[in-house]
């Protein structure tokens, strides 16, 4: 597959992840599943989620697979563009639960802050790092967007992930993976991309 035909095909699934994540009218209706995976059948596809259940995700046509693997802090750099899960620290500012970089190409899409389900009162904030410093007890990065600032402390065991190639050969019994999934009226759950770790990475977001 030449080049510029993997980055827009990057591009497209990674721009649904975001749109799936960052307005909070589609955030209310959708389900998030995450969990390892039981079985895929066809375009049924069964998973043992973290809370214990089975959640059965029915994948639209032409559904689509996207990796995540593991990633270091120092490959945070000031201007790069991520999404950062946190919660609010007993001592002020914010704590990163997970952070998530971004292909340079996709800088801007998504770009805000909101609420997020990883925990709760945990946010997400996709935005662009303005600086990142390096301290004793781990790192600080500070993000902008949209006019404003926010400062997050990430510790040494923080996740930190990227986007990387998948495919549906790599959907096997015990993957993790997370589903950006809509749930209907009658309670079924639908996607059209699943997000599996790659390596045995677990997506953490």
């Amino acid at each position: 597959m030449p080049h510029n035909l993997k980055a827009s095909t990057a591009l497209v699934w990674a721009a649904g992840f975001l749109v799936m994540t960052s307005h909070g009218a589609l955030a209310q209706e959708a389900q998030r599943v995450r969990g390892a995976i039981e079985s895929l059948s066809g375009n049924t596809l069964v998973v043992k989620t973290r809370e214990g259940t089975e959640q059965t995700v029915t994948l639209k046509p032409d559904w689509k697979v996207r990796g995540i693997k593991k990633a270091a802090v120092e490959d945070i750099k000031p201007g790069d563009f991520v999404g950062v899960a946190s919660l609010p620290k007993a001592d002020g500012g914010d704590g990163a639960l997970e952070v998530l970089i971004f292909p340079g190409a996709m800088k801007g899409t998504g770009e805000g802050s909101r609420p997020w389900d990883l925990r709760p009162n945990s946010t997400m904030t996709n935005a662009t790092v303005a600086k990142a410093v390096k301290a004793v007890d781990g790192h600080t990065i500070t993000l902008t967007y949209q006019g404003k600032e926010k400062t997050i402390s990430i510790a040494d065991d923080t996740p930190i992930v990227t986007f990387a190639p998948a495919g549906k050969a790599d959907l096997v019994a015990g993957a993790r993976v997370i589903v950006m999934g809509e749930r209907a009226a009658d309670g079924t759950v639908s996607a059209a991309n699943v997000t599996v770790g790659k390596n045995g990475v677990v997506p953490p977001m």
